[in-house]
């Protein structure tokens, strides 16, 4: 019988000791832009910059026509060939940079390799042959050239949008080289036909079908996805206001970001004023970002100025609407694209961890984590100490927001807590700040 007592005594004993915490000191800092945020290239820029500034980007972006993915449609189900896509996605992560997609059905100007026409859609072609179907035309909508608009009256074209999102989720959901999609519909997919008057059900689809649409992405597509802030314009689409799509998870993205009058403060205020009719708290959800300006060359050119343009830096822009990433394709003409002010400015985008306290019993440990950037991150990440993952995620923690994250593990050494995620790339890592 005492032996028994003893056992329970030292049991107990035991765990009253496994229970209390001492402090682990770490020092740590964010060195490096954070993946999924930052500046973006295109592709092709990217490629040419890789060798003085692939380590400071950390996403690359690009158009994918439809057209060249679908083959067509057999027994009632689109016969693809990925091969395009998944060409893009393996090069940009060659290079260690994930990809933000946008799958237009309308762009102005171009000849695709689809069809040997200016600016023809982006339709694929089994969709384009069927009996009924029939496109619209513009010869110079806004300036932006000859334009051909998809037919929305076509039972087959509304089909199909739906089911393509529904098979990219399906494939593509999980796979890391994918950050973000764009979607939307009118000239690039940006939501607008300039140029053009709406004409609902014909070369812009319904309001109804919209929202339909919305609610349907939300069920099916399985990863962050955004939206033009010009869905906010009533001309357009009610989507941003109607109660059974305005509250739905999805991030905007804005085309003209920065421009000379971006902000109400700076004069005409439409941007702002399409971020407002669009949700200004859907980045607390959905990621937020866009392009920066083309109104003038020296926008791109000058938008990274650590004096700012148009009396606004880039970390007050970033700051105040909360972008995770902006495409700034033209900004390696100017003088501010060196590797130092890429690194600074895309670290001042999206998230940044800060680990507040550390402390185990020696049987398991527990972390608590702050938020010091402008966004959360959007897809899961986990506090890990030797690869074993701590129950609560970090996706959605908001700036200034800290959460307490418990382990089942001791700690070793400080270099044993790291920050793991199934959503970046092996050459990737999410850094935190420490001290």
């Amino acid at each position: 019988m005492k032996t028994k007592f003893l056992v329970i005594a030292l049991i107990l004993c035991s765990r009253l000791f496994a229970g209390e915490y001492h402090t682990v000191a770490l020092k740590s800092q964010v060195t490096h832009v954070q993946p999924m945020t930052g500046m973006v290239l295109w592709n092709e820029q990217a490629a040419n910059l890789q060798a003085t500034h692939g380590a400071s980007i950390a996403l690359e972006f690009s158009y994918v026509p439809p057209c060249l993915l679908v083959k067509g449609k057999r027994d009632g189900k689109i016969e693809y060939d990925w091969s395009y896509l998944d060409d893009k996605l393996s090069a940009a992560a060659s290079r260690g940079h994930q990809m933000v997609i946008r799958f237009p059905l309308c762009y102005p100007s171009n000849r695709n390799n689809c069809i040997d026409q200016i600016g023809a859609t982006y339709v694929p072609a089994y969709i384009r042959a069927m009996k009924g179907y029939k496109e619209r035309y513009t010869a110079n909508p806004g300036g932006d050239g000859p334009t051909w608009y998809p037919d929305w009256s076509h039972s087959e074209l509304q089909w199909f949008v739906k089911q393509f999102y529904a098979d990219l989720g399906a494939r593509y959901a999980n796979d890391p080289r994918l950050a973000f999609v764009e979607v939307g519909f009118g000239h690039w997919g940006e939501y607008h036909t300039y140029g053009t008057p709406v004409a609902f059900g014909k070369n812009f689809p319904s309001k109804a079908y919209q929202r339909e649409f919305f609610a349907h992405l939300d069920k099916v597509l399985g990863m962050p996805w955004m939206v033009s802030i010009d869905a906010g314009d009533a001309t357009y689409s009610d989507v941003c206001s109607h109660v059974g799509t305005k509250d739905l998870a999805f991030g905007l993205f804005d085309d003209t970001f920065m421009h000379a009058q971006h902000d109400k403060s700076q004069g005409d205020g439409w941007n702002e004023q399409c971020w407002i009719w669009s949700g200004m708290d859907h980045w607390q959800t959905g990621v937020c970002g866009g392009e920066v300006s083309y109104y003038t060359a020296d926008d791109q050119h000058n938008f990274l100025n650590p004096r700012g343009m148009y009396g606004v830096t880039w970390e007050q822009a970033a700051k105040k609407y909360h972008m995770s990433w902006v495409i700034c394709n033209n900004a390696p003409e100017g003088a501010y694209f060196t590797p130092e002010r890429v690194t600074e400015a895309g670290i001042a985008s999206g998230y940044r961890f800060r680990i507040l306290s550390c402390e185990t019993d020696d049987t398991d440990s527990r972390v608590t984590i702050t938020n010091t950037g402008v966004a959360p991150i959007y897809y899961d990440a986990y506090v890990s100490i030797d690869g074993v993952r701590a129950s609560e995620s970090l996706r959605g923690l908001l700036p200034g927001e800290t959460r307490t994250c418990i382990i089942q593990q001791a700690i070793a050494t400080s270099e044993n807590v790291t920050i793991t995620s199934d959503h970046i790339l092996p050459s990737q890592q999410i850094e935190y700040d420490a001290e």
